[in-house]
């Protein structure tokens, strides 16, 4: 009898190993990385003010990020 239960933990860890060696580990690239998605209340309700950080044009309330801030015109540097 013990070598029955034997046997099924056996498997039981060679089944569990097969699952870990091929599970999927990608990394990310750039063009990968998929944006956000927010329904338009919650899109409404986190946008930023201006002068606070941000990290694209989506986030800001004037749809301007300029260097990670949240900015009024186009033209500042």
């Amino acid at each position: 009898m013990w070598f029955l239960k034997l046997f099924a933990v056996l498997m039981l860890c060679l089944l569990l190993l097969g699952q870990v060696n091929g599970s999927p580990v990608s990394e990310l690239s750039a063009s990968k990385v998929r944006l956000r998605r927010m329904t338009p209340f919650w899109r409404g309700v986190s946008l930023r003010p201006i002068g606070a950080s941000c990290r694209d044009d989506s986030e800001c309330i004037t749809k301007l990020c300029r260097k990670r801030r949240c900015s009024l015109s186009v033209a500042q540097e």
